[in-house]
């Protein structure tokens, strides 16, 4: 049944919709099955993602039908449809009238995705209005409130080394909490990799104790704050709450040193809004392992790392991972940094709309992925700036002198970057930089061939 009568409207002003303020944009890529045309496909995905189905149904009326989503534009060549969904749409809590990503997904990529005529849909990119964009909960703290901890300005702090204890499962409370002390001696933050919970060999309540206490002691060597992010991820909201409890009360007077790291693409987003509200003074650090299986570009259906992330700011998430924009082993480019963009900036451009978030709190990028000090250099060209959370697993732990030589040469490497030196010159003054390139030979040669040279080292080192 073709709906183009009802379900498109393709006189409709993009710049006008959005002054109106009275919808979500959404932009899609689609293709339709062989055999339906393309406005048609289009106008019954509007109509599945709002107020109708597949057949007239006599429960319909004029009320209804001013709540409809409406196709306002297509591309069929570039395989580009844009949606706006009137913001009455969207369920809204009872507790509070505050918005939900949940419902925003359920209309965007809910039974759509299933559509028998759709032979793929995929969402690049969407729009929300001030007044809309209002009833979502945002961050509640931000970078700058490490940056406090660290005692660094709270504008502009720079860099926060930090690392994921590797290997990611395996290690009992002892080992772990040691490899954290070893790598506190030179960086800054260690999270919790997505998986590190309540393992039977390495219970959390064995484990959190010997973690604060490695906290304590790194910070009394160095004289400086170490930063701790703490997987509270599960099924079940209570007992979120309880990890969350136990770890605030066992790192005690270093609470504030504290984030908690939720795994919100396998949790969904009632799992981020519970540790959003629950406990607002703590950092929020949104993992996204799982995303790739509707991110990836490989995949056409669901939506983009970009779209994961823009949400992540709406529901409050402090920080998220964003991938190494192409520098590391994770899938990515270097055009990924849009992403980083529309997560911090107030006022960015995405593939299709531009967003002003009016005050909302940034969301800070967290690199994560196969990086070390010899990459860093060059992603940081790439980006722009430096006000981000690195955690380098590898790069860190695979340094040759060690766990705390490897947050030192990481560190360097945002020092090199700031002085727009030659890194193989800045090498020859900074030993643990220098290192990093005998702990990874095979990035040296990919990224500065004559490095053995001018580091004069042997070339079968």
């Amino acid at each position: 049944m073709d709906q183009s009568n009802r379900y498109a409207d393709l006189t409709l002003s993009e710049a006008d919709l959005m002054s109106a303020g009275n919808h979500v944009l959404v932009a899609y890529h689609m293709r339709p099955k062989t055999g339906y045309g393309y406005l048609a496909t289009a106008a019954h995905f509007a109509a599945e993602s709002s107020t109708g189905t597949n057949v007239d149904v006599s429960t319909t009326d004029d009320f209804t039908r001013g709540v409809d989503a409406l196709v306002y534009e297509i591309d069929e060549a570039n395989e580009l449809m844009k949606i706006a969904y009137p913001v009455d749409l969207f369920d809204r809590n009872i507790t509070d009238g505050r918005a939900m990503i949940c419902s925003f997904l359920t209309l965007a990529i809910g039974n759509n995705q299933g559509m028998g005529d759709v032979e793929y849909a995929k969402m690049h990119d969407f729009w929300v209005p001030p007044a809309f964009l209002r009833l979502f909960d945002g961050p509640s703290t931000t970078i700058s409130d490490l940056w406090r901890v660290l005692g660094r300005p709270h504008v502009d702090g720079g860099f926060i080394v930090g690392t994921i204890i590797k290997p990611k499962l395996g290690l009992r409370p002892k080992p772990f909490a040691d490899a954290c002390h070893d790598f506190w001696l030179g960086g800054d933050f260690i999270k919790n990799d997505e998986p590190q919970g309540n393992q039977t060999f390495a219970p959390l309540k064995q484990t959190i104790p010997l973690v604060a206490d490695a906290m304590r002691r790194a910070q009394d060597a160095t004289g400086e704050a170490k930063l701790f992010s703490a997987n509270i991820t599960a099924d079940d909201h209570h007992e979120m709450l309880a990890r969350a409890e136990f770890i605030l009360e066992t790192f005690a007077e270093n609470a504030d040193h504290v984030a908690f790291l939720v795994d919100g693409y396998v949790t969904g987003p009632a799992a981020i809004t519970t540790a959003r509200r629950s406990f607002p003074r703590q950092y929020l650090h949104y993992h996204r392992a799982g995303h790739g299986a509707v991110t990836s570009p490989q995949s056409m259906r669901g939506y983009t790392a970009f779209v994961l992330s823009k949400m992540a700011r709406m529901q409050g998430a402090s920080g998220i991972h964003t991938g190494t924009m192409g520098f590391g082993k994770m899938e990515g480019e270097a055009a990924d940094k849009l992403m980083a963009y529309m997560i911090t900036d107030d006022s960015a451009d995405g593939p299709y709309f531009h967003q002003e978030w009016a005050g909302m709190g940034p969301t800070t990028p967290i690199i994560s992925g196969g990086m070390n000090a010899l990459r860093m250099p060059g992603f940081f060209g790439n980006l722009g700036h430096s006000n981000l959370i690195l955690t380098a697993g590898g790069g860190a732990f695979g340094h040759i002198d060690g766990a705390a030589a490897g947050a030192t040469s990481l560190r360097q490497a945002e020092e090199c970057w700031k002085q727009s030196a030659d890194p193989l010159e800045f090498a020859k003054d900074h030993k643990e930089f220098a290192r990093a390139f005998e702990s990874f030979p095979q990035d040296a040669d990919a990224l500065y061939p004559e490095w053995r040279k001018a580091l004069r080292l042997n070339s079968a080192a």
